[in-house]
Protein backbone atom coordinates (compact mmCIF):
# COMPACT_ATOMS: atom_id res chain seq x y z
CA UNK A 1 0.00 0.00 0.00
CA UNK A 2 1.19 3.71 -0.92
CA UNK A 3 0.43 6.15 1.74
CA UNK A 4 0.65 10.15 2.26
CA UNK A 5 2.08 11.89 5.24
CA UNK A 6 1.33 15.55 5.00
CA UNK A 7 3.03 16.25 8.14
CA UNK A 8 6.51 16.17 9.29
CA UNK A 9 7.82 12.39 9.13
CA UNK A 10 11.06 11.82 9.20
CA UNK A 11 11.68 7.96 9.19
CA UNK A 12 15.24 7.84 10.04
CA UNK A 13 14.83 10.06 12.54
CA UNK A 14 12.18 8.70 14.58
CA UNK A 15 14.36 5.53 14.43
CA UNK A 16 17.81 7.65 16.03
CA UNK A 17 15.48 9.59 18.56
CA UNK A 18 16.48 7.09 21.42
CA UNK A 19 12.80 6.73 22.34
CA UNK A 20 12.30 3.25 20.39
CA UNK A 21 14.66 0.35 20.70
CA UNK A 22 13.28 -1.86 18.77
CA UNK A 23 13.12 -0.18 15.28
CA UNK A 24 15.55 -1.51 12.08
CA UNK A 25 16.93 -0.33 8.85
CA UNK A 26 17.30 -1.91 5.88
CA UNK A 27 19.95 -1.41 3.03
CA UNK A 28 17.40 -0.69 0.80
CA UNK A 29 16.17 2.34 3.12
CA UNK A 30 13.05 0.70 4.38
CA UNK A 31 12.48 1.01 8.45
CA UNK A 32 10.97 -1.87 10.47
CA UNK A 33 8.80 -0.92 13.62
CA UNK A 34 7.18 -3.25 15.78
CA UNK A 35 4.45 -3.18 18.62
CA UNK A 36 2.71 -6.43 20.17
CA UNK A 37 2.91 -8.50 17.42
CA UNK A 38 1.97 -5.56 14.80
CA UNK A 39 5.51 -5.81 12.53
CA UNK A 40 5.47 -2.44 9.69
CA UNK A 41 7.55 -2.10 7.19
CA UNK A 42 7.85 1.42 5.59
CA UNK A 43 10.05 3.19 3.16
CA UNK A 44 9.77 6.21 1.50
CA UNK A 45 9.22 6.16 -2.30
CA UNK A 46 7.78 8.96 -4.85
CA UNK A 47 5.51 11.36 -3.26
CA UNK A 48 4.95 9.16 -0.13
CA UNK A 49 5.36 5.97 1.63
CA UNK A 50 5.46 2.03 0.57
CA UNK A 51 4.27 0.48 3.67
CA UNK A 52 3.30 -3.11 4.29
CA UNK A 53 -0.04 -3.00 6.37
CA UNK A 54 -3.62 -3.21 5.22
CA UNK A 55 -5.29 0.77 4.99
CA UNK A 56 -7.67 -1.20 8.11
CA UNK A 57 -4.41 -1.51 10.25
CA UNK A 58 -2.81 1.77 9.08
CA UNK A 59 -5.74 3.45 10.65
CA UNK A 60 -5.87 1.35 13.38
CA UNK A 61 -2.74 0.84 14.92
CA UNK A 62 -0.03 2.78 13.03
CA UNK A 63 -1.64 6.34 12.62
CA UNK A 64 -2.23 6.66 16.46
CA UNK A 65 1.30 4.92 16.61
CA UNK A 66 2.57 7.54 14.70
CA UNK A 67 0.62 10.30 16.04
CA UNK A 68 -0.67 11.28 12.81
CA UNK A 69 -3.40 13.10 14.76
CA UNK A 70 -1.19 16.07 15.81
CA UNK A 71 0.52 18.77 13.75
CA UNK A 72 3.99 18.56 14.38
CA UNK A 73 4.94 21.20 11.75
CA UNK A 74 2.98 23.96 14.12
CA UNK A 75 5.43 23.26 17.12
CA UNK A 76 8.67 25.41 15.43
CA UNK A 77 6.40 28.41 15.36
CA UNK A 78 6.27 28.44 19.40
CA UNK A 79 9.71 28.87 19.98
CA UNK A 80 10.60 32.44 20.49
CA UNK A 81 13.61 33.56 18.69
CA UNK A 82 15.15 33.94 21.60
CA UNK A 83 15.81 30.42 22.14
CA UNK A 84 18.52 29.79 19.59
CA UNK A 85 19.08 26.49 20.88
CA UNK A 86 15.75 25.20 20.88
CA UNK A 87 15.32 26.97 17.73
CA UNK A 88 18.58 24.68 16.17
CA UNK A 89 17.59 21.62 17.62
CA UNK A 90 13.63 21.92 16.14
CA UNK A 91 14.67 22.92 12.89
CA UNK A 92 17.47 19.63 12.82
CA UNK A 93 14.72 17.37 14.81
CA UNK A 94 12.74 18.36 12.24
CA UNK A 95 10.73 15.04 11.16
CA UNK A 96 10.70 13.40 14.93
CA UNK A 97 7.44 12.24 15.85
CA UNK A 98 6.67 11.11 19.45
CA UNK A 99 5.59 7.40 19.15
CA UNK A 100 2.59 5.93 20.99
CA UNK A 101 4.16 3.27 22.96
CA UNK A 102 2.86 -0.24 24.59
CA UNK A 103 2.91 0.98 28.07
CA UNK A 104 4.02 -2.76 29.50
CA UNK A 105 7.35 -2.67 26.65
CA UNK A 106 8.08 1.42 28.11
CA UNK A 107 7.88 0.41 31.63
CA UNK A 108 10.48 -2.21 30.95
CA UNK A 109 12.70 -1.04 28.55
CA UNK A 110 12.88 2.62 30.17
CA UNK A 111 13.77 0.69 33.23
CA UNK A 112 16.46 -1.24 31.40
CA UNK A 113 17.50 1.94 29.70
CA UNK A 114 19.21 3.39 32.68
CA UNK A 115 23.01 3.99 32.83
CA UNK A 116 22.94 2.17 28.96
CA UNK A 117 24.33 3.37 25.80
CA UNK A 118 21.54 2.79 23.10
CA UNK A 119 22.90 -0.18 21.58
CA UNK A 120 23.39 -1.68 24.55
CA UNK A 121 19.66 -0.90 25.48
CA UNK A 122 18.71 -2.65 22.13
CA UNK A 123 20.72 -5.44 22.88
CA UNK A 124 19.15 -6.24 26.14
CA UNK A 125 15.76 -5.92 24.58
CA UNK A 126 16.25 -8.04 21.65
CA UNK A 127 17.81 -10.94 24.21
CA UNK A 128 14.91 -10.54 26.33
CA UNK A 129 12.74 -10.97 23.46
CA UNK A 130 14.30 -13.67 21.80
CA UNK A 131 14.36 -15.47 25.46
CA UNK A 132 10.56 -14.87 26.66
CA UNK A 133 8.49 -13.64 23.76
CA UNK A 134 6.86 -15.47 20.30
CA UNK A 135 8.45 -15.63 17.08
CA UNK A 136 6.61 -13.36 14.43
CA UNK A 137 7.81 -14.66 10.76
CA UNK A 138 7.35 -11.99 8.06
CA UNK A 139 8.57 -12.11 4.35
CA UNK A 140 11.40 -10.54 5.29
CA UNK A 141 12.51 -12.28 8.42
CA UNK A 142 11.65 -13.78 11.73
CA UNK A 143 11.61 -11.74 14.73
CA UNK A 144 10.19 -11.80 18.26
CA UNK A 145 7.55 -10.02 20.44
CA UNK A 146 8.59 -8.25 23.65
CA UNK A 147 7.31 -10.74 26.15
CA UNK A 148 4.58 -10.09 28.35
CA UNK A 149 4.46 -9.74 31.98
CA UNK A 150 2.87 -13.18 32.01
CA UNK A 151 5.25 -14.57 29.68
CA UNK A 152 8.23 -13.32 32.03
CA UNK A 153 6.15 -14.31 35.41
CA UNK A 154 8.12 -18.01 35.35
CA UNK A 155 11.63 -16.22 34.63
CA UNK A 156 14.09 -17.04 37.26
CA UNK A 157 17.07 -13.89 38.32
CA UNK A 158 19.64 -15.28 35.83
CA UNK A 159 17.58 -15.75 32.72
CA UNK A 160 16.92 -12.47 33.09
CA UNK A 161 20.61 -11.39 33.61
CA UNK A 162 21.90 -13.97 31.03
CA UNK A 163 19.84 -11.35 28.94
CA UNK A 164 22.58 -8.50 30.37
CA UNK A 165 20.03 -6.49 32.75
CA UNK A 166 22.55 -6.85 35.55
CA UNK A 167 21.38 -4.57 38.33
CA UNK A 168 17.70 -4.25 36.38
CA UNK A 169 16.72 -7.41 37.44
CA UNK A 170 14.85 -6.90 40.53
CA UNK A 171 13.43 -4.04 39.38
CA UNK A 172 12.33 -5.97 35.94
CA UNK A 173 10.91 -8.80 38.71
CA UNK A 174 8.93 -6.17 40.74
CA UNK A 175 7.53 -4.43 37.81
CA UNK A 176 6.36 -8.16 36.76
CA UNK A 177 4.81 -8.83 40.18
CA UNK A 178 2.84 -5.71 40.87
CA UNK A 179 1.28 -5.77 37.15
CA UNK A 180 0.35 -9.40 37.37
CA UNK A 181 -1.52 -9.22 40.97
CA UNK A 182 -3.59 -5.86 39.80
CA UNK A 183 -1.58 -3.25 41.89
CA UNK A 184 -0.39 -1.90 38.78
CA UNK A 185 -2.81 -1.57 36.33
CA UNK A 186 -1.33 -0.44 33.21
CA UNK A 187 -4.16 0.46 31.36
CA UNK A 188 -6.27 2.09 33.99
CA UNK A 189 -3.08 4.06 34.64
CA UNK A 190 -4.22 6.35 31.08
CA UNK A 191 -7.07 7.98 32.68
CA UNK A 192 -4.89 9.86 35.67
CA UNK A 193 -3.77 13.18 35.17
CA UNK A 194 0.02 14.09 34.85
CA UNK A 195 1.18 14.35 37.99
CA UNK A 196 -0.87 11.32 39.19
CA UNK A 197 0.21 9.10 36.69
CA UNK A 198 4.05 10.04 37.63
CA UNK A 199 3.74 9.51 40.86
CA UNK A 200 2.17 6.14 40.37
CA UNK A 201 4.42 4.51 38.15
CA UNK A 202 7.51 5.67 40.57
CA UNK A 203 6.09 3.41 42.79
CA UNK A 204 7.70 0.37 40.84
CA UNK A 205 11.10 -0.28 41.85
CA UNK A 206 13.49 1.44 40.01
CA UNK A 207 11.55 4.24 38.38
CA UNK A 208 12.55 7.68 39.33
CA UNK A 209 11.73 10.85 37.44
CA UNK A 210 14.18 10.24 34.46
CA UNK A 211 12.06 6.80 33.75
CA UNK A 212 8.63 7.86 34.97
CA UNK A 213 8.95 10.48 32.58
CA UNK A 214 9.59 8.98 29.70
CA UNK A 215 6.80 6.58 30.30
CA UNK A 216 4.57 9.24 30.81
CA UNK A 217 5.31 10.54 27.01
CA UNK A 218 6.37 7.40 25.04
CA UNK A 219 3.38 5.17 26.39
CA UNK A 220 0.84 7.72 27.20
CA UNK A 221 1.41 10.31 25.05
CA UNK A 222 1.68 13.16 28.23
CA UNK A 223 3.23 15.76 25.87
CA UNK A 224 4.38 18.03 28.64
CA UNK A 225 6.21 15.65 30.30
CA UNK A 226 10.12 15.97 28.98
CA UNK A 227 12.66 13.42 30.95
CA UNK A 228 15.91 14.62 31.47
CA UNK A 229 19.05 12.48 31.20
CA UNK A 230 22.32 13.09 31.09
CA UNK A 231 22.35 15.14 27.61
CA UNK A 232 19.48 16.77 28.63
CA UNK A 233 21.41 18.10 32.16
CA UNK A 234 24.34 19.20 29.49
CA UNK A 235 22.07 20.78 27.48
CA UNK A 236 20.68 22.78 30.40
CA UNK A 237 24.11 23.32 31.86
CA UNK A 238 25.58 24.24 28.99
CA UNK A 239 22.96 26.30 27.02
CA UNK A 240 20.62 27.62 29.52
CA UNK A 241 22.96 28.63 32.34
CA UNK A 242 21.59 25.65 34.81
CA UNK A 243 17.44 26.95 34.12
CA UNK A 244 15.47 24.12 32.49
CA UNK A 245 13.81 25.46 30.08
CA UNK A 246 10.92 22.80 29.04
CA UNK A 247 8.02 23.55 31.38
CA UNK A 248 7.71 26.98 29.80
CA UNK A 249 6.96 25.24 26.25
CA UNK A 250 3.78 23.35 28.47
CA UNK A 251 1.84 20.36 26.16
CA UNK A 252 5.00 20.64 23.42
CA UNK A 253 7.66 20.03 26.34
CA UNK A 254 8.00 16.66 25.08
CA UNK A 255 8.28 17.22 21.68
CA UNK A 256 10.87 20.05 22.28
CA UNK A 257 12.35 17.88 24.56
CA UNK A 258 12.96 14.84 21.80
CA UNK A 259 14.71 18.13 19.24
CA UNK A 260 16.88 19.00 22.17
CA UNK A 261 18.31 15.34 22.53
CA UNK A 262 18.45 14.51 18.82
CA UNK A 263 20.76 17.78 18.28
CA UNK A 264 22.76 16.89 21.28
CA UNK A 265 23.47 13.44 20.33
CA UNK A 266 24.51 14.83 16.37
CA UNK A 267 26.57 17.65 18.00
CA UNK A 268 28.34 15.75 20.54
CA UNK A 269 31.44 18.17 20.25
CA UNK A 270 29.34 21.14 21.36
CA UNK A 271 29.02 19.33 24.80
CA UNK A 272 32.68 18.10 25.13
Amino acid sequence: MHISITDDFDLAKIARSGQCFRVKEFEDGSFRFVTGREVLYLRQSAGGFAVSCPEETWQRVWGPYFDLGRTYSAVQKIIPESDTYMQLAAQEGRGIRILRQDPWEMLVTFIISQRKSIPAIQQAVELLAERFGEAVTTPYETLYTFPTAEQLAGAQAGDLAACKLGYRVPYIQDAVAKVLSGQMDLAALATLPDAELFEKLKTIRGVGDKVANCICLFAYGRMGAAPIDTWIHKIIAREYGGHNPFPAYGEHAGILQQFAFYYAIAHKERFA
